[in-house]
């Protein structure tokens, strides 16, 4: 079963996605980013693969699109905040 990320796991497991631009979302226990591409038809084939991995690992973002911009948050609402399948899933994003 998966558990909210430890303060020590946080540090660890964290760092380095906040390194890469991912930020603690204010006054919930989430994270976020901003993703910019080169037009609209790059940001939604990039949502498209993204979404293949989220149904694959059963964990869905919470993103909003507009043109060529993509806001993603992640939070298992399961456990009521970041788990070990943010962070993973915040990596893939990023390596898409």
């Amino acid at each position: 079963m998966t558990e909210l990320l430890s303060d020590t796991a946080r540090k660890t497991v964290l760092q380095p996605l906040f390194d890469s631009g991912w930020e603690m979302v204010e006054g919930r226990d989430a994270i976020h980013k901003t993703f910019e591409f080169g037009n609209f038809i790059e940001a939604f084939s990039w949502m498209t693969r993204a979404a293949i991995w989220a149904e694959k690992w059963d964990h869905h973002p919470e993103w909003f699109n507009v043109y060529k911009t993509v806001e993603v948050t992640l939070t298992t609402h399961d456990v009521g905040g970041v788990s070990s399948l943010d962070a993973k899933m915040a990596r893939k994003l990023d390596s898409l």
